[in-house]
């Protein structure tokens, strides 16, 4: 075991842990019983998905992201595969898309409603048909929209443009078969141009995707790999596996040279697998041990000693699986800089557990928020599959800084702003030069509306207390008070809007009246 320094210069040496309350869990939920090593939990800033247990095929949950407390046990499951689901993942780009994979050797693609689900769903929106045996893992990409990923018990990874009208895909568009055994773990680095492999015969493999060349291979026999993850942009990979003497294990490579790992630092003797989780924004990596109830959290920095141990979250309840919530769903107010979702089947639960930055000012933080990935993708999908390479785009987590949430594809704009385009022809129509200055007068009054306007369409996402997709009809006196604070909070909100769309309407009323005084003299 390594010795860690007692001291050293952070902003996040004393980031703690913190789980949330009874009420705020999601209880009675049948977390599955299968022994795959997966998380099982996928989390999005509208639902929560967890896999779980089915008779006579496989099935997972989708329960919003408010509903917390008791799971009525006739909840709606999405069960359309035969066999158990392995994985599920949200599309990074649209909150209301999301991938299943299952022992039937299928994957899916599921469209969730923004309603609250009142029967099973059993028909995917796609099926992709291509394994020979079953599939354990998929990753959509990060950067490019609609290109899926999956890896299968056939030893190979498959990569899919579900940007078809087809509703079942027989024919990847590339097939990648450098591996002997079965592929264990898949991460992309930033902008997607670099897919790194775990293997169970203990190989570490950096992969180009769309070629299939194997770029770097690790043959390393000290150190047993499980999962392996690129570390942001600093051109390094974190794995987690078992060294000769059957300690827990962390390696830390260069993702240029896999021949020797930069840092090996052993943990513990327990048997449960490791899961590694990477915030490129704070450099803060995350290992939360399988069957454990800790999770431990390190510091990364490009220079030696690389790996910075900080300290570690504490629990009596043991995880099967983890979910991670996006940072665009974090909330920024309480200096949330990450937030788990632990499955405790032996409580029939789900446990969001935040962490959180001490701070004493209640103003936005902007040093432990930076510019972070938001939700629209940086490249069609046929723009990805050509050779062009994009990094993620970025927003600011800052409140009233824009809407960074991904909207559902049935979504348009508000019909009356329509309406706007039909006047600007009006105005196009009188193009004389005396009527010119009215056009003007009139394009400054439709942008006045546009603006007042457009809180409408932003209203549609707040949550008001009786939308039942965001906030279900309190069931408790706690729940009816956790409402209550709620209904403040985006009353006080919606107060500073109004009062924002104030000055701007005065701003407009000055610039009108400056044109009518242009005008008079002319």
């Amino acid at each position: 075991m390594s010795w860690h320094p007692q001291y050293r210069s952070s902003k996040f040496r004393h980031v703690y842990g913190k789980a949330a309350s009874k009420d705020k869990c999601y209880d009675c939920v049948p977390i599955t019983h299968s022994v795959h090593d997966n998380h099982f939990c996928a989390v999005n800033p509208h639902f929560v998905a967890v896999v779980t247990e089915c008779v006579g095929g496989g099935a997972f949950l989708v329960i919003p992201i408010h509903q917390t407390g008791k799971l009525d046990p006739h909840y709606p499951r999405i069960c359309g595969h035969k066999g158990n689901v392995l994985d599920i993942k949200w599309n990074p780009f649209n909150d209301f898309v999301i991938a299943s994979c299952s022992e039937d050797a299928t994957v899916k693609i599921w469209d969730i409603p923004k309603h609250l689900l009142t029967r099973n769903i059993t028909n995917p929106k796609k099926e992709l048909l291509g394994h020979a045996r079953k599939v354990g893992l998929i990753e959509w990409h990060p950067t490019a929209e609609n290109i899926l990923f999956s890896s299968g018990y056939d030893y190979k990874i498959m990569i899919w443009n579900i940007d078809t009208r087809e509703a079942v895909i027989s024919n990847p568009v590339k097939t990648l078969d450098a591996h002997k055994d079965v592929i264990l773990s898949m991460s992309f680095n930033t902008d997607g141009s670099l897919l790194a492999t775990a293997c169970r015969d203990r190989k570490i493999r950096v992969i180009e995707p769309r070629s299939g060349t194997v770029l770097q291979e690790a043959s390393y026999k000290s150190h047993r790999v499980n999962k392996v993850l690129f570390l942001g942009n600093m051109k390094k990979l974190l794995s987690t596996g078992t060294s000769r003497w059957n300690n827990r294990q962390i390696a830390l490579w260069d993702q240029n040279d896999l021949s020797v790992p930069l840092v090996e630092e052993d943990l513990d003797g327990s048997s449960g697998l490791l899961f590694p989780f990477y915030d490129s924004d704070t450099n803060m990596l995350y290992v939360v041990g399988k069957g454990d109830g800790n999770i431990r959290y390190y510091e990364i920095s490009p220079e030696k000693p690389y790996l910075n141990y900080l300290t570690e979250y504490h629990s009596h309840l043991p995880q099967k699986g983890i979910g991670m919530m996006p940072k665009r769903g974090l909330e920024v107010s309480a200096c949330e800089i990450f937030r788990f979702y632990k499955l405790i089947p032996t409580k029939s639960l789900i446990e969001p557990v935040s962490m959180i930055v001490p701070r004493r000012s209640e103003s936005y933080q902007e040093d432990i928020y930076p510019l972070t990935t938001g939700a629209q993708p940086a490249l069609t999908a046929q723009e990805w599959l050509n050779g062009i390479n994009k990094g993620p785009l970025l927003v600011s987590l800052r409140p009233g800084s824009g809407n960074v949430d991904s909207l559902p594809q049935y979504l348009e704009p508000e019909p009356r702003l329509k309406t706007t385009d039909r006047y600007q022809g009006r105005g196009e129509a009188t193009a004389p030069a005396e009527t010119q200055k009215k056009s003007e007068i009139q394009d400054s009054g439709k942008h006045l509306e546009v603006r007042e306007r457009l809180p409408k369409k932003d209203q549609t996402h707040l949550s008001n207390g009786f939308d039942v997709f965001e906030c279900p009809p309190p069931k408790t006196e706690n729940e009816l008070l956790h409402m209550f604070y709620r209904q403040q909070e985006e009353i006080r909100r919606l107060r500073e809007v109004v009062n924002q769309r104030d000055v701007q309407i005065k701003q407009m009323e000055l610039e009108l009246r400056n044109l009518h005084m242009v005008m008079g003299m002319y």
